[in-house]
């Protein structure tokens, strides 16, 4: 496999999410747009946080099948979709911090609401504290096919921006390049952080 800069980028990211613990036991999956019609996506079962290029495999976006036979993430059908959905996303990161997941369980409705914090402009197209963020948010589905049709049909209706979070799984994230995508997912868990402890001081 020819490493092109935006896979050695992805590995050297996967590393510092394994460093962050947000993708604890293989948990998580990542990948990149590749050649015409690919993308090249983390094999199945494997620690996150020691990848190489060789842990990657050729998926195709049309059909997430992957011509080599070998087993791509069990979430492939969701990057597949993100990059049939956004022709100009060209990286997607899954993981499962604590912060994330947590949230995405507390929160009932169907998106969580961000607004206030100057960090909400480590996402591409934010400006000010005052603008609201909403990250979309679906109920977990070990069905995947089920769940990337739930989510494309939102998509047609409501804005799908920067990530979503899945009940009890995770965040799911997206940028034009590893670099913009490993922005928004550290901007965003710095965000899911600021959240969490502004809940619980008021509960407190």
């Amino acid at each position: 496999m020819t490493v092109t800069p935006q896979l050695a980028q992805l590995v050297a990211a996967c590393h510092w999410i394994g460093q962050q613990g947000w993708a604890p036991a293989t948990g998580g999956n990542m990948s990149v747009r590749a050649a015409e019609g690919f993308c090249l996506l983390s094999e199945s079962g494997k620690d996150k946080g020691s990848l190489t290029a060789a842990d990657f495999i050729a998926v195709e976006i049309a059909s997430g099948q992957a011509p080599s036979g070998r087993k791509p993430s069990a979430e492939t059908g969701l990057h597949t979709l993100i990059y049939r959905l956004f022709p100009e996303a060209g990286a997607v990161l899954h993981t499962h911090s604590v912060n994330s997941t947590v949230l995405s369980r507390i929160e009932k409705g169907s998106a969580l609401r961000l607004q206030g914090y100057e960090m909400q402009k480590s996402l591409t197209g934010q400006h000010s504290h005052l603008d609201s963020v909403e990250i979309a948010l679906f109920d977990n589905d070990q069905d995947i096919a089920a769940l990337a049709t739930r989510i494309r049909a939102w998509a047609q209706t409501n804005p799908l921006r920067y990530g979503f979070l899945l009940r009890g799984h995770g965040l799911t994230c997206w940028g034009k390049n590893v670099q913009e995508a490993r922005r928004h997912l550290e901007g965003l868990e710095f965000l899911f952080n600021c959240e969490m402890q502004r809940r619980l001081l008021e509960r407190s």
